[in-house]
């Protein structure tokens, strides 16, 4: 007799669905990222004097959660739309004179400082999207043969000629006992065997 085996789920991937998980368009995941970086800058100027460091290690978790969060559709638009998002944060720390052209040098300076961050939290939106698709393709691939219809193709068929169509569908006729012809002559029948 075989034992069902019930794996318990550890506790902390129980905490983690509890935490909601929406399906944003591209659009959607460019704007959260955006307006979130932008809100956490501002506190950041506000409580931390315009830290780099407190801005950098908010950015990774706001990447991850772009990448998370965007629906499986556009996959393709986290990695893109969080450097983005990273520029619009930073302009409120970026520490520029006054003026517009101060305020663009500022922002300037700020993303060449900050690239460390910008490409840590880049490559994390990457990673994840990448192993969500590659995740999405083996369960696409999984219904596809599931459904019975994998596998290699059928081979193509010869096109057959009409006599030869003709002398098939004549071949598989049944012939009745005792029934005349040239057809019938050296034909056995049988009978069906009962189980």
């Amino acid at each position: 007799m075989y034992r069902v085996r019930v794996r318990s789920v550890p506790p902390v991937v129980l905490a983690l669905r509890r935490f909601p998980n929406p399906r944003l368009t591209g659009i959607g995941a460019g704007l959260f990222a955006a307006l979130t970086m932008f809100v956490l800058a501002c506190v950041d100027r506000l409580l931390f004097d315009s830290s780099e460091l407190v801005y950098g290690l908010l950015f990774l978790p706001v990447s991850a959660l772009t990448a998370l969060w965007v629906r499986p559709a556009d996959l393709v638009t986290a990695p893109i739309s969080v450097p983005i998002a990273f520029a619009v944060g930073v302009f409120p720390i970026s520490g520029g004179s006054e003026g517009l052209g101060g305020q663009i040098m500022g922002l300037v300076t700020a993303l060449a400082v900050h690239a460390g961050w910008l490409y840590g939290g880049t490559l994390i939106a990457g990673l994840i999207a990448s192993v969500r698709k590659v995740r999405q393709m083996r369960a696409r691939r999984r219904y596809v043969l599931a459904q019975g219809r994998g596998g290699a193709p059928a081979p193509e068929r010869a096109p057959r000629s009409a006599a030869a169509s003709a002398a098939a569908a004549a071949a598989a006729k049944p012939v009745r006992a005792g029934a005349g012809g040239a057809g019938a002559a050296g034909a056995v029948t049988r009978r069906p065997q009962r189980p």
